[in-house]
């Protein structure tokens, strides 16, 4: 099969990212950018950030891989879930390049595309996935020709959670690294265990740890311990349950809580117990970037996928079990 060369570029949030594949799975460039965070992402200007930084990032990622723009074969966008103005810059970006210079467009579900750098990046064949990340909280494995979800947040996500948490105790963003930190030295207080069915409710659980934190006598340790506890093992039930369920062999954790140390222990052990193999990828393709999107976008090309340009409009609730999955 001739090789092509995919030009991928990631905007649901506050990252931007831009990453060249080939058709043999070798990362050329994944370069990401952030946007300052300051009380939360503010979708407007998150996309301004991203607008004017998509061409530098390009330009630095076409460096990085020694390539120009006439050696892409195949542009794949972030078409959704995410902010709606998000994703519109990458849309019209992918679209303008597409026009420009005649390159094929593929528009890419973005936790379709946790999963797929995942299945690249480690041994995992046909896992389980845990998809923890700051807007989706998913346990997904693959069914019948899609990626069917077994069980999800029914409110925020647990990066949200914990998030909102920091935030609201001013203990800096991203809050993930500065909980798990403060976690290490912190003991359990009771919080709020909240699962229903196969699902899972945080917005509960985060008023009661923030409730607790401004408690006279509790230490903000105790409660960071606690609210990842918590959030945790509700998270490694519900796994659990749909391993045991689907019947899979493997593992796999995805999306950017997925770097939590704590949690891979926790999921690392259930899955140990239960004689399933455990996948990480490495930390540089678990948060949102450009070659997710890249090495998605060539495997839904090379099973005969391309879109027409009115059929890239974006879609802010893109549900990960809406797209047939034709690669598999």
């Amino acid at each position: 099969m001739e090789k092509v060369i995919c030009l991928g570029i990631e905007a649901t949030a506050e990252k931007l990212g831009i990453g060249i594949l080939d058709s043999e799975g070798n990362i050329l460039a994944n370069r990401t950018k952030h946007q300052p965070l300051k009380g939360g992402i503010h979708p407007r200007e998150a996309a301004q950030h991203h607008a004017e930084n998509l061409r530098p990032l390009l330009d630095l990622a076409l460096q990085d891989a020694g390539l120009a723009m006439g050696d892409i074969e195949l542009i794949a966008f972030s078409r959704g879930p995410g902010m709606g103005p998000c994703l519109r810059v990458a849309a019209v970006a992918a679209r303008t390049l597409s026009l420009k210079h005649g390159i094929p467009l593929v528009g890419v579900n973005h936790c379709i595309g946790h999963i797929e750098i995942g299945r690249l990046k480690t041994e995992a064949k046909d896992p389980l996935t845990l998809y923890v990340s700051g807007g989706n909280t998913q346990v997904i494995a693959f069914e019948g020709g899609r990626y069917r979800v077994f069980g999800e947040t029914l409110d925020i996500a647990i990066g949200n959670c914990i998030d909102q948490f920091a935030r609201n105790l001013d203990l800096g963003a991203p809050g993930g690294p500065v909980v798990e930190r403060l976690a290490r030295k912190g003991s359990y207080v009771p919080l709020p265990y909240t699962v229903k069915g196969m699902d899972l409710s945080f917005s509960g659980l985060l008023t009661a740890a923030t409730g607790a934190a401004r408690t006279e006598g509790n230490r903000i340790e105790d409660v960071c311990f606690s609210l990842q506890e918590t959030a945790f093992a509700m998270i490694t039930e519900v796994t659990e349950r749909a391993l045991a369920h689907t019947e899979k062999e493997e593992v796999l954790m995805a999306g950017g809580v997925a770097v939590n140390s704590r949690l891979q222990e926790m999921v690392r052990t259930m899955a140990r117990e239960r004689g399933a193999g455990f996948f990480v990828p490495p930390g540089d393709v678990l948060g949102d970037n450009g070659a997710m999107i890249a090495w998605t976008g060539i495997l839904m090309h090379r099973s005969g996928i391309t879109h027409r340009l009115e059929e890239t409009r974006v879609e802010q609730r893109y549900r990960t079990d809406q797209v047939e999955v034709t690669w598999r």
